[in-house]
């Protein structure tokens, strides 16, 4: 491994830090490491329109409202998160739990006893549940994007990150959905979410394209494995935004060149990476970097 290329960590999305090891501007590192919505809108100009609501202590009610409606569900049983991953945290510290399989997301509890929780697309098979499967706690960051839909509607808790989907993780809304929100609320910090996360949620709704975003990543996905074969690797690929490929050192490989992908090592998965379906220029990118590995 070269020297200069950072060890992978827990998660994908070290851009910047990769970045300032090979001395390369931030802004010009593609990162497949991080699974978000290629074709997600601005958030940036969303943003712009709400930069006044800095000033405001944060309400969480009307967003709460707003995203309940979108979603087709009763407004007392939705409770917004600073990112998925409070999301995870607070459903976690309430009942504990244990992963229905591994390999699985890292913040899931494992406990070895409680409820059980799945990813949905699974992470990182990248599966979809079958109609016959079964949880108790539901991981549906990445189900809009597999399927369209905000959520499967499956009995049990649900968790979900609205930061992936519009390909805004520094914005940090996540959510969690509950018949028992009333006791999950209080484990919560007082203002947890903020105003300006908050006040781009009407916004991000008007927005919201999932249907037509959902076909696009599937032609997208296809295209990929059509990218990675063309190398002479074999892409994985199942129903979520992303393929995995066998490839040792596949990261150090590509990262000098400015495109990061996903070290599998922390799923227990040695010499396997995990690419996120990018765009039309990140395909062309990843396809030039693969070409020079």
């Amino acid at each position: 491994m070269p020297s200069s290329v950072p060890s992978a960590g827990t998660h994908g999305g070290d851009g910047p830090k990769l970045a300032l090891s090979l001395g390369l501007d931030p802004a010009e590192i593609l990162d497949l490491s991080q699974t978000l919505n290629p074709f997600a809108p601005s958030v940036s100009a969303m943003i712009g329109r709400n930069l006044h609501t800095v000033g405001w202590y944060p309400d969480p009610a009307p967003a709460t409202a707003a995203l309940a409606d979108a979603m087709g569900v009763d407004r007392a049983r939705l409770l917004l998160t600073n990112g998925g991953s409070e999301a995870i945290s607070l459903v976690a510290r309430h009942l504990g739990g244990q992963v229905d399989n591994e390999p699985e997301f890292a913040l899931h509890p494992r406990n070895g006893r409680g409820p059980r929780w799945r990813s949905n697309p699974q992470s990182p098979s990248g599966r979809l549940a079958g109609p016959t499967e079964t949880a108790d706690v539901w991981d549906e960051a990445f189900y809009p994007m597999a399927t369209g839909d905000w959520t499967a509607n499956r009995p049990g808790v649900v968790v979900g990150s609205l930061t992936k989907v519009f390909a805004c993780p520094g914005l940090r809304l996540g959510f969690v959905i509950a018949d028992n929100i009333d006791e999950l609320a209080p484990l919560q910090p007082l203002w947890s979410v903020s105003s300006l996360a908050l006040a781009v949620i009407p916004d991000m709704i008007a927005a919201a394209d999932l249907s037509g975003w959902a076909q696009s990543i599937s032609q997208a996905r296809a295209e990929l494995v059509d990218v990675v074969e063309s190398h002479g690797l074999v892409a994985d690929a199942a129903d979520a935004p992303w393929v995995l490929v066998e490839a040792e050192g596949l990261r150090e490989q590509l990262a000098p060149q400015g495109v990061i992908v996903r070290d599998c090592a922390s799923f227990g998965m040695s010499g396997v990476a995990r690419i996120a379906v990018p765009g039309p220029e990140g395909l062309e990118r990843l396809d030039e970097a693969l070409g020079k590995r």
